[in-house]
């Protein structure tokens, strides 16, 4: 009889290494242990320093230590989970998900088809390896049904995720994956970053959890736009002395 054990899992998590999250990953990781969560995957915007550190800190907090991280591809965005090294931004997408697996990672399009949001059309979707299927940030369900239906008709895995910016939207859906303790030559108390892509990769998950209140979802999107309109402005003006000229010296 195959032994087996599920883990519950948030994918699809921001901190303040996003230029639109605000979270540190010490409050992320103490949130997620108290809702009996197993785990997150920090997946910040193009950076991923913060997602090591949560990683690292994960089994202080009883938790899975998994990185990753939400690259931005020429074609959209791309999260890499289980990687250590963020990909090069405004690579193809085709070239990101081979740099993912060579990795050792997993390449999941988030909110695909959703252009406002960077997600990746649908005549660019022709290799990767999991679909997000369900993200809680939706204002209705039409887009995640089409998000599922498509992973159906093309039989790729389906993983559900919060896409949380904010604390009280962490593990508002989640994936549980189902781990082959034989297969994996893993105790049920051993699980580690490879079981839990190779598991996604081959599909034994299940998706959890309900949409995020429109009035969350709202102000998370305020927020976010906020700090992206600064973050923008900000990263293109001049350096700005903090001491006269005269007193550089």
């Amino acid at each position: 009889m195959t032994q087996t054990a599920t883990v519950a899992v948030d994918p699809h998590v921001h901190s303040e290494g996003s230029y639109d999250g605000r979270e540190p990953v010490e409050l992320l990781l103490e949130h997620v242990a108290e809702i009996d969560l197993d785990g997150i995957v920090v997946t910040d915007h193009d950076a991923i320093e913060e997602s090591l550190r949560a990683a690292e800190l994960a089994p202080e907090y009883g938790l899975l230590g998994i990185a990753g991280v939400e690259v931005s591809t020429a074609h959209g965005h791309l999260l890499a989970i289980g990687v250590e090294t963020r990909p090069e931004r405004g690579r193809p997408l085709a070239e990101t998900v081979e740099w993912v697996r060579d990795l050792g990672g997993v390449a999941v399009v988030p909110h695909p088809f959703q252009r406002g949001r960077h997600g990746i059309k649908k005549r660019h979707l022709t290799d990767y390896d999991a679909i997000e299927g369900y993200n809680s940030m939706l204002f209705t369900g039409y887009r995640n049904r089409r998000a599922r239906a498509f992973a159906a008709a093309h039989e790729y895995p389906t993983v559900g995720a919060s896409d949380a910016h904010i604390l009280p939207n962490v593990g508002r859906a989640y994936t549980e994956i189902r781990i082959d303790l034989e297969r994996a030559s893993l105790a049920p108390g051993a699980i580690d970053r490879r079981a839990v892509v190779e598991a996604m990769c081959a599909g034994a998950t299940d998706i959890r959890g309900k949409r995020t209140p429109i009035h969350r979802s709202a102000r998370q999107y305020a927020r976010g736009a906020l700090r992206k309109g600064t973050y923008l402005v900000t990263s293109r003006m001049p350096l700005v002395p903090t001491l006269p000229a005269s007193m550089a010296d």
